[in-house]
């Protein structure tokens, strides 16, 4: 009777942790050393998440009649419990990476949502970025078109003022080029004279007649001749 009333604060413990839990990760830790051990609950606990070495028995009672009932077949040898309530992916991204140098420290199976993932399952779910990450990126794509927005708009005005420039300082070259067409258009008064010269040739077109009458005299004494 005393061993049940010790154990019932352990699985109420247990319990009270994973009520709102949106993730729960188990893993073997044996072989850690005491450093990379503080090293990992650092992190954990950086990332808002709760890290507790429980005896299996104790965390199959807390796990009956949950989503989390799925974990049981996993609770073999030395088990620690990893749970978030704000971020489902966090205590699998934090696992995974520390893993990754700490090979000592085996992912065994997870619960992510209500759906159970085995040790592969969980890598690939640890590769998800972050919700910070994903908040920045579509802050990102947010904030692009409005600063490619605000630069167009600036060529534009930077565009204008130069416009309004060239069209103040153009109006003073502008009399200078005006003076060019009332000089060139001095010679146009001469053609007339040339018009004048035309008539002096017409007589020399009427004389033409002239000749006639002597080709004509000439001709006439040939055939006075020929008969």
């Amino acid at each position: 009777m005393a061993k049940v009333e010790l154990k019932q604060p352990v699985v109420q413990e247990i319990s009270e942790r994973i009520k709102d839990a949106q993730s729960v990760v188990l893993v073997d830790h044996r072989g850690l050393t005491v450093e990379q051990d503080t090293q990992l609950r650092r992190a954990l606990r950086e990332a808002g998440v709760t890290y507790k070495v429980y005896k299996n028995t104790m965390m199959n009672f807390a796990f009956k009649g949950t989503d989390f009932e799925g974990l049981s077949p996993y609770l073999e040898g030395p088990s620690a419990m990893a749970a978030s309530e704000t971020d489902a992916i966090a205590p699998a991204r934090v696992l995974a990476k520390f893993a990754k140098t700490a090979k000592m420290l085996e992912i065994k199976a997870g619960v992510v949502e209500g759906v159970v993932y085995d040790a592969a399952g969980i890598a690939d779910i640890a590769s998800i970025p972050s919700r910070e990450e994903l908040l920045s990126r579509l802050l990102g794509s947010i904030q692009s078109p409005i600063t490619n927005f605000a630069r167009v708009m600036k060529q534009l005005a930077e565009k204008l003022a130069e416009e309004e420039v060239v069209e103040e300082v153009a109006p003073v070259e502008a009399p200078a080029a005006e003076e060019v067409p009332a000089e060139a258009a001095a010679p146009a008064e001469e053609v007339p004279a040339a018009e004048e010269a035309a008539p002096v040739e017409t007589p020399a077109e009427e004389a033409a007649p002239v000749e006639t009458p002597a080709a004509e005299e000439a001709a006439a004494p040939e055939e006075a001749t020929q008969e």
